[in-house]
């Protein structure tokens, strides 16, 4: 019969096998990126929300948070070591506020994963509460890491908002603006009469 352990292992590299595609699927965008050698119009913000997140899962990884937990620490190191590459070459042909943004961005990253693993040292002693702890930041920066790519949406979002909010309007009052309108040439054609007279 085969063991848990070796159902989780099994398992465990998978999901790292499918998480190492995942980290390595924007590489034709930075090849579009080296070759143009401009970031055109792509944004920084899905690559330093990843970034964060796999800086977590490594903080969590740690022997000191949660022990034993390799496959955690090697695709996350790996993907780490992958968003860094990324930004890297997003900050090399980016200019002025694109940069300084990117870079900005970067160093709170970096900071905040420092504050984290001080407060969870120095403030909780066991495992358990420092795996709970950076657990609970791991799974909501992952939702972020998710959502990230939203950030380029929600402006057309709340455009196509405001398109629709206009039809509707333009439906609803359609009547009273074709009587309006029907009154007015009526008014202006009266006009003419008299002006003829």
């Amino acid at each position: 019969m085969v063991s848990v352990d070796l159902i989780r292992t099994a398992v465990g590299i998978i999901g790292n096998a499918i998480s190492l595609v995942l980290f390595l699927s924007p590489m034709p965008t930075f090849y579009r990126i080296c070759k143009n050698k401009s970031v055109e119009h792509f944004s920084v913000v899905p690559y330093i929300a990843t970034l964060l997140n796999c800086m977590l899962w490594v903080l969590y990884g740690m022997p000191f948070v949660k022990p034993n937990s390799t496959l955690i620490i090697t695709i996350n190191g790996a993907g780490t070591m992958i968003e860094l590459i990324y930004i890297i070459i997003y900050v090399l042909y980016s200019d002025g506020s694109r940069r300084i943004k990117a870079l900005l961005l970067l160093f709170t990253d970096i900071a905040f994963i420092a504050v984290v693993a001080a407060i969870v040292l120095s403030i909780f002693k066991s495992h358990e509460e420092r795996t709970l702890i950076v657990g609970i930041l791991c799974i909501v920066f992952c939702i972020m890491m998710y959502a990230s790519p939203l950030s380029i949406m929600i402006p057309n979002a709340t455009g196509l908002l405001f398109a629709i909010a206009q039809l509707l309007l333009h439906v609803i009052y359609k009547k009273s603006t074709k009587r309006e309108s029907n009154e007015g040439k009526s008014e202006v054609a009266l006009s003419e009469v008299h002006v003829a007279h």
